[in-house]
């Protein structure tokens, strides 16, 4: 019996279709230099015998007379493995299972790069988190050096985390003729559940937990190889990696060191090999085109992901000549159900999202409410239905059978058809302060909605001092917190924010954050309107707001407000300051002197790269 395809929303086909008229010149621009690039044959037979011979030169048999026959397809294996991140500790073994399963599948394989990858986790409100952001557009680049031999046919990109991912995939776009696979790791078990954990957090905040007890907590939740498992930015990466179909089919939440990882990995090098041949050449290129990335913006909403990927996806989708908004997915949000409740928007982690259904019902449940494009190419095959399908082992293998079609945990996800509410956990904020994003999904309908005199800070160390003297007791304000955007100082993540103002927030008062910074991708009971462009240190509203100024952080209708006159507000002098290039200095930070100088918006991205076919304006930084 043929299956009836369901009719794209209206909106999700209009917002489509407006992406592909906005970005028709820089995507055929793209298209056409991704197809001058591409070649028949391996790669490596346009080098000159010298440039050859430095390739193949340590290269162990039978990989070498391969190389050097030049009939096989030769695959670049790129990782940001390092023992650090658990994450990424897992990635160590890989390369050797990916050599294997590419031979075997009749290939070849080299070893072409490592990309940095540092964790958002161990640096929060430390020095180190000034370079954060930043690092993506180094892992592109590194990327980029790591493929830019003319060796190679197809890429295996190994990485999981916040930065990590999106660096990848704007790396191997600006390679967009090479087929490309991203092999995940998966997370680990489920330690000490987050709503726990979290409140230790809060207790410790009041003095009422020791460093011992929080030390003890945080260990009993992050104490394995793995991803986190709450759903911040490195699982929802997981899951916009198999939207956007640069995954295997349900590969993104199996666990490390099980049988069916291992033959995911396996299946991961078969798998590029297959599309590296002119048979079912698909480049990286053309997967990921206007409607995979509307795909990617309905998952992320549908299932409450990480703000910070309101940067991320604008900028990969720049990388492959796409020219993606704020508006594009504030009309989506509109429209695009919630159907999971994953911590922090619930108490559940992505382990009890797996099992509830995952990303295979995620995507059946969206495809079959018409708010996801399935004429899409994907790693996998042609269609995005492909990826509803439920990931088994046969023997060593991986094979696939149907999928879930209902949610085996309600509490934890829903069919599009009775989500948890009608739109989606993101929202773009909009008013005489500027743009923001918010994450609505983790805040309680009764904190959705402040208006409260501005308590103003230049920096987030002022504001938890203030909290420790007991500045903040007993009174409502919005927590104003600029100089915190990417030119200002590399936008760090403000997660320290997080337990402090939660804690004034559980004992009656209303307070909500406005910011030029991020949060973390696990932030959200507090209402917070963050990435808010213009910045501060580019002269931004944000700079001339004073303490006393009444702020409303309307999440509800989008609204970020100030009730000073407009005129009144241009004509103050700008108040506070963002560090000095001077101040910056240590720990790195002077290195990235230049990316601040030119780094893109946050609505743009917050890249220092430039759109295809786009002149790149370079700037000072405004010191206001």
């Amino acid at each position: 019996m043929t299956q009836i395809k369901p009719a794209i929303n209206p909106v999700i086909a209009d917002v489509t279709s407006r992406i592909q008229q906005r970005s028709a010149a820089s995507r055929a621009a793209y298209l056409e230099r991704n197809r001058a690039a591409a070649v028949r044959g391996p790669a490596r037979g346009r080098l000159a015998c010298t440039n050859l011979a430095h390739g193949f030169a340590a290269a162990d048999e039978p990989v070498k007379t391969g190389l050097r026959s030049g009939r096989k397809p030769n695959i670049a294996l790129v990782s940001a493995y390092n023992d650090m991140l658990s994450a990424h500790q897992p990635f160590r073994d890989y390369p050797e299972v990916l050599n294997r399963a590419v031979l075997k599948a009749g290939g070849l394989s080299q070893f072409a790069g490592g990309v940095p990858a540092m964790c958002d986790g161990v640096t929060q409100g430390r020095d180190g988190m000034e370079l954060s952001l930043f690092s993506r557009d180094v892992i592109a680049m590194s990327t980029a050096i790591a493929l830019s031999h003319d060796m190679f046919d197809g890429a295996l990109l190994m990485g999981v985390c916040d930065k990590i991912v999106p660096g990848l995939v704007i790396g191997a776009l600006s390679f967009g003729h090479l087929p490309a696979v991203f092999v995940p790791a998966g997370p680990m078990a489920s330690g000490l559940p987050n709503g726990e954990k979290a409140k230790v957090r809060q207790r410790y905040a009041e003095g009422l937990a020791t460093r011992e007890e929080l030390l003890e907590s945080e260990a009993a939740s992050y104490h394995s190889a793995g991803t986190c498992t709450f759903y911040g930015t490195a699982n929802s990466n997981q899951m916009l990696m198999e939207v956007l179909g640069l995954h295997l089919p349900g590969a993104s939440f199996v666990p490390p060191g099980t049988a069916l990882r291992t033959a995911f990995t396996e299946a991961a090098g078969a798998r590029v090999t297959a599309i590296s041949r002119e048979e079912e050449y698909t480049p990286i290129g053309e997967v990921v085109d206007e409607k995979a990335i509307v795909n990617a913006c309905v998952a992320l909403l549908a299932t409450g992901g990480s703000t910070n990927h309101t940067m991320h996806l604008v900028a990969m989708a720049a990388a492959a000549g796409i020219s993606l908004t704020w508006d594009d997915l504030s009309d989506l949000s509109a429209v695009v159900p919630s159907i999971a409740r994953v911590y922090p928007n619930g108490s559940a982690d992505v382990n009890h999202f797996h099992a509830a259904g995952g990303t295979a019902y995620t995507i059946a449940t969206l495809l079959d409410a018409g708010l996801l494009h399935e004429d899409v190419r994907t790693v996998a095959g042609p269609g995005l239905r492909r990826y509803t399908a439920e990931a088994r082992l046969d023997g060593d293998a991986v094979t696939w059978v149907e999928g879930p079609t209902e949610s085996a945990d309600t509490a934890v996800l829903r069919s599009a058809a009775d989500p948890f509410t009608a739109d989606g956990g993101l929202r773009v904020m909009g008013g005489p302060l500027g743009r923001a994003v918010t994450k609505v999904s983790a805040v309680g309908l009764e904190h959705r909605v402040i208006s409260a005199p501005a308590k103003v800070y230049d920096d987030q160390s002022e504001l938890l001092a203030a909290f420790g003297a007991g500045e903040l007791d007993g009174q409502d304000f919005v927590a104003v917190v600029r100089y915190q955007g990417p030119a200002g100082n590399g936008m760090p993540e403000l997660h320290k924010l997080t337990p402090a103002l939660g804690v004034l927030q559980d004992r009656g008062q209303k307070v909500a954050l406005v910011t030029d910074g991020r949060m973390s991708g696990a932030s959200g009971k507090v209402p917070a309107a963050i990435h808010v462009t213009p910045e501060a240190a580019l002269g931004g509203p944000l700079a001339r707001v004073r303490d006393g100024d009444l702020i409303t952080v309307d999440t509800d209708r989008g609204l970020l407000d100030i009730g000073v006159d407009e005129a009144e507000l241009a004509a103050r002098a700008a108040g506070g300051r963002p560090r000095t290039e001077a101040e910056q200095a240590g720990t790195g930070r002077e290195l990235f002197a230049a990316f601040r100088a030119t780094v893109g918006t946050a609505d743009t991205g917050a890249s220092v790269f430039r759109v295809i076919g786009e002149a790149q304006e370079v700037r000072d930084v405004v010191h206001v």
